[in-house]
């Protein structure tokens, strides 16, 4: 699914530049469940935006599936995130002024479905997630918890091919953290690729494989 070969991402630093990442090389098969590693400022965030294409500023090679990456143009790589690619944020991101199904609604807007698609495609994501109760409900009124659960319903609702989540339970106490997990595992069991950044071993136990990233260098 995803192969990446000799990426660099600096930044100017005074009279030089900063390197972010260095020479990373990385594969991704379809239906794997991979966690990122390293301690802070390590370049694991920048990874995964780059891998989600929300970065387009490197340097290198990227494929993903049958596309060129580094040699899409920006409009195409954003129409390619759209498309294959669900998001995972600590912070939640969601939109207060909208409600969780309103929220929920917000990938699909992007695409050309029919209201009526939508709205069951909304229905039977809320009732999946245990959320139909909440669903008129502002960002504000829900718990942490529950507030990542919505993130996490967001990001699936339009079947992404590709999960990636940048410490998705940060914010989250233990057993909420654990439910996000469990939901995690329940998707890759069914086939949804997925790629975490995390400090956690336990979250990291959760996949089947770890990236190891030191300084932006891939080591492990």
């Amino acid at each position: 699914m995803i192969q990446i070969r000799n990426l660099d991402k600096s930044v100017s630093q005074g009279n030089g530049r900063l390197f972010i990442l260095r020479q990373v090389s990385v594969d991704i098969a379809a239906g794997e469940f991979v966690s990122i590693m390293g301690p802070s400022g390590a370049g694991k965030s920048t990874l995964l935006a780059v891998l989600g294409m929300l970065d387009g500023d490197w340097t290198g090679e990227y494929r993903f599936l049958d596309h060129v990456v580094h040699k899409m143009k920006p409009k195409d790589r954003v129409a390619l995130n759209k498309q294959h690619i669900g998001f995972v944020f600590q912070q939640y991101h969601l939109l207060d002024d909208l409600t969780v199904a309103e929220n929920l609604d917000v990938p699909l807007s992007y695409r050309n479905i029919k209201k009526s698609e939508r709205d069951s495609l909304v229905a039977d994501t809320l009732d999946r997630f245990g959320m139909v109760a909440k669903k008129d409900l502002f960002p504000r009124q829900l718990s942490g918890g529950q507030q990542q659960l919505v993130g996490v319903a967001r990001a699936l609702i339009h079947k992404p091919s590709l999960i990636l989540a940048d410490e998705p339970t940060g914010n989250l106490h233990s057993s909420q953290g654990k439910e996000i997990m469990e939901r995690f595992k329940e998707l890759n069991a069914n086939g949804t690729t997925i790629v975490q950044v995390t400090h956690s071993e336990t979250n990291a136990a959760c996949g089947k494989r770890v990236i190891q990233l030191q300084d932006g260098w891939v080591v492990k």
